[in-house]
């Protein structure tokens, strides 16, 4: 085992769950006699780039737990995606504060940044082991079965959906909801579960792994609305044509991009916007509604899925163990065994770094606009327990008298 000083952070968006798996690093390595402190950076590899750091020893295990189950990151986050030059700057501050164990907790960025501080470390000979933690809404680092963060996203996607069928259902009309997911749908497909009834929405669910096309969205909105008086639509905010063009510049005359020169496609509201005015200006039904969910889906309280909760600490710990009595860095990855357990395993960061796992192909429907039983079997059991319901009443008509 090495000896030093133990630093956690946080990276990218946060999570319902993010917390417990700084909390279990924490508590796990304070278990170890090898673990002289553990810090936390505060707001991620901007914090460690400035020194600016968190005792975590003295924190007390009982507001661990409290902020364990608080959810977005205690520790704060930051968009930073480090170069060679900047992953130099995290090792000089890593090697002055004598850190032996450096355990990031993020998505596909953060990978790869260990992945470059773990390279560092061993060209200058320092003794450093650096274990990323999986963490993403979105779902898509290589490698996992699933991400903690995204069971309790897809719980808060599946129950919005099912209130908005039915507020769709009493005031009949086209709704649709823009969900996060730049490149995999898995966020989107979830609200699927929200489904009970064969004529439940959502009616439609369109995703980033399949090409976008404007006229036969329309197409399957007005086959819908004709068969039931209404329509019920989730689209990924990362919909695009075939050439890769995300749908909201081919509609929009004007397009904001953000820090890394990316097309900001939910966050406005626009594409929302954009498409609603396509239904009611080529479809001429006059009750459309658009929503964006956007930062809601991350950190809702009070929409948390047990399972995620419980897998969120575990990595966390299983990452310390990792650390301590492995001798590779890598990445915890969590894969899934029989009906429903988990197992996890540390793959190596190169397996994982930079790269996008997207939706299967056994998870989408054949028309492309919409998800197929495989993948309600595949997320049922992430959502966990005490998932709510919704009844009908019984349509036992009264005969009319004057026949009208």
């Amino acid at each position: 085992m090495l000896h030093g000083k133990v630093l956690v952070a946080q990276g990218g968006g946060p999570t319902a769950v993010i917390n417990q798996s700084m909390a279990g690093v924490v508590l796990e390595a304070r278990k170890f006699r090898n673990v002289d402190l553990v810090y936390g950076a505060y707001h991620g590899v901007r914090g460690i780039i400035n020194e600016d750091f968190l005792d975590l020893t003295q924190e007390t295990s009982h507001n661990l737990e409290m902020v364990a189950n608080t959810p977005s990151s205690a520790l704060g986050s930051t968009r930073d995606k480090p170069d060679l030059k900047y992953c130099q700057e995290i090792f000089k501050v890593l090697q002055a504060h004598g850190i032996a164990y450096f355990f990031y907790i993020g998505g596909n960025d953060s990978s790869d940044t260990v992945r470059i501080v773990s390279e560092e470390a061993r060209r200058a000979g320092y003794p450093l082991r650096c274990i990323h933690i999986p963490k993403t809404i979105d779902n898509d680092l290589v490698g996992n079965d699933h991400t903690p963060g995204f069971p309790s996203a897809a719980r808060f996607v599946a129950q919005a959906f099912m209130g908005a069928n039915l507020d769709n259902a009493a005031l009949t009309g086209v709704y649709l909801a823009v969900v996060m997911g730049r490149h995999a749908g898995f966020l989107t497909a979830a609200s699927a579960l929200g489904k009970k009834f064969p004529d439940d929405g959502p009616h439609l669910i369109y995703l980033p792994e399949r090409t976008f096309v404007v006229d036969k969205f329309l197409a399957d909105v007005k086959g819908i609305y004709d068969k039931y008086g209404r329509c019920v639509v989730a689209v990924s905010e990362g919909i695009h044509d075939d050439k890769g063009t995300p749908i909201i510049s081919q509609l929009a005359k004007e397009v904001e991009t953000d820090a890394h020169g990316n097309v900001q496609l939910s966050g406005t509201g626009a594409l929302a916007d954009l498409l609603c005015e396509e239904i009611k200006g080529r479809l001429g039904i006059k009750r459309v509604r658009g929503d964006t969910f956007g930062y809601l889906q991350r950190s809702f309280v009070g929409c948390v899925s047990d399972v995620d909760q419980r897998e969120a600490r575990e990595v966390g710990e299983k990452a310390v163990q990792y650390a301590m009595w492995g001798h590779q860095d890598g990445s915890v990855a969590i894969e899934r065994t029989g009906f429903y357990s988990v197992e996890y395993r540390l793959q190596p960061l190169e397996d994982v770094a930079g790269k996008t796992r997207v939706m299967e192909d056994e998870f989408i429907n054949a028309e492309g606009n919409g998800v197929t039983d495989a993948f309600r079997m595949y997320l049922r059991p992430l959502l966990g327990s005490g998932m709510p319901d919704a009844f009908r009443l019984r349509l036992n008509r009264v005969p009319k008298v004057l026949g009208k």
